[in-house]
């Protein structure tokens, strides 16, 4: 049987045009801080490609701040703009209950050796932030918030926030924004967000895995989580990773279908509510990415389900590849309404821009099997 892979909120294969520029660059000799001619050449190379992401993410090529992983450039933000507010006293840190661990985990490090004050604000049944809560906050202790960090969408449900009205309540506060599974896939654009901070990475449009980016206001100074040769602005300090940059900015570059997802999404969505109709798509009412699609099955268990869709080659999730292994309920469904058991009963799916009809097609002929076996499994 055919290898199916809807695991494109994981990991995406490389397009062939980034492929083929990194591999050339990877073929160039000279490291970018070198001052002789091939030094030289490699670091054009680079600013011109910063030149050109910055110019699809809305930003200035200054702002552009090249990492190793999207995870990083997170946690450079987080703890940055913590550490930068630490003069005037600030110690509260707003997070949204459904971050990815790369934002909750650095989060909860701040509270365990910082001090930190972690106030989580919560989401609704669809999955969007409660923006009242947040106001109130802000309201009553604006003064002691140090930084707020909201995704842009969720990685487990494609669910988009309102990220230009957290930015008009927070006023003054820095505004971080894990933008990792929005980029390309919805309007994305840094000036008009508005925010201080915003993350992405290149594994997630088709780029090589290893290079992120963390797009950073050019008036705002934070510190260093890595010291030594004083590249990216003195915030990430290393050798920069010429090939895997010049992938990144190719991959932004090649065109994505929206239009094409999102269509192959909502077919996938039609066919599971006429043949399964007792399961529930999590976050069908708010605004979505075009690719991700997340079901509860009733009466099942995630991790069974995973193993049974992989028997017949198809590859699709649990929530976040970050996660995989870890048998422990979705924290994102659990913030938004689900009980333990119901979070342990979905699986997502999530398209890209190499699926097809016939692979969502081939999907459906498997999929109810699949859910019976499940539940006559869990049943035992």
């Amino acid at each position: 049987m055919t290898s199916i892979y809807l695991d494109h909120a994981a990991t995406t294969p490389m397009v062939e045009s980034a492929l083929r520029a990194m591999t050339e660059q990877a073929n160039a000799l000279g490291n970018p801080s070198s001052l002789h001619s091939h030094g030289r050449s490699t670091r054009k190379s680079l600013e011109d490609a910063r030149e050109r992401l910055a110019k699809e993410l809305g930003c200035l090529p200054s702002e552009v701040i090249f990492t190793a992983s999207g995870t990083e450039a997170n946690n450079i933000a987080l703890k940055g703009l913590y550490w930068a507010a630490g003069e005037s006293g600030k110690k509260v840190v707003v997070i949204s209950s459904i971050e990815h661990h790369a934002i909750l985990d650095p989060a909860n490090w701040l509270a365990s050796h910082e001090q930190a004050e972690i106030i989580l604000l919560p989401v609704n049944p669809n999955g969007v932030i409660d923006l009242e809560f947040l106001s109130d906050l802000v309201a009553t202790r604006g003064r002691e918030i140090a930084v707020i960090s909201i995704m842009h969408a969720n990685n487990e449900t494609g669910v988009i926030q309102p990220i230009g009205e957290v930015v008009r309540i927070a006023g003054q506060i820095p505004v971080h924004t894990d933008a990792v599974q929005s980029f390309k896939k919805t309007p994305l654009s840094f000036s008009h967000l508005g925010v201080t901070a915003m993350t992405i990475s290149a594994h997630k449009i088709g780029g090589p895995l290893g290079i992120g980016a963390l797009i950073l206001k050019r008036t705002v100074e934070i510190p260093s989580l890595l010291h030594g040769g004083g590249q990216e602005r003195e915030i990430r300090s290393g050798t920069m990773n010429a090939p895997g940059i010049i992938g990144f900015t190719t991959a932004a570059l090649a065109t994505y279908n929206v239009d094409e997802v999102r269509a192959l999404r909502d077919r996938f969505i039609s066919s599971i509510q006429e043949m399964i109709p007792e399961a529930r798509i999590n976050g069908l009412a708010a605004s979505r990415l075009p690719g991700i699609v997340n079901v509860t099955f009733p009466g099942t268990q995630s991790e069974t389900l995973l193993l049974l869709m992989d028997e017949q080659n198809i590859s699709c999730s649990t929530g976040s590849a970050c996660s995989a292994g870890v048998h422990e309920a979705s924290h994102v469904l659990l913030a938004m309404g689900h009980s333990q058991t119901t979070a342990q009963s979905s699986l997502r799916f999530s398209f890209g821009a190499t699926s097809t009809a016939q692979e969502c097609d081939l999907v459906m002929s498997v999929l109810p099997d699949v859910i019976a076996r499940g539940r006559a499994a869990n049943i035992r």
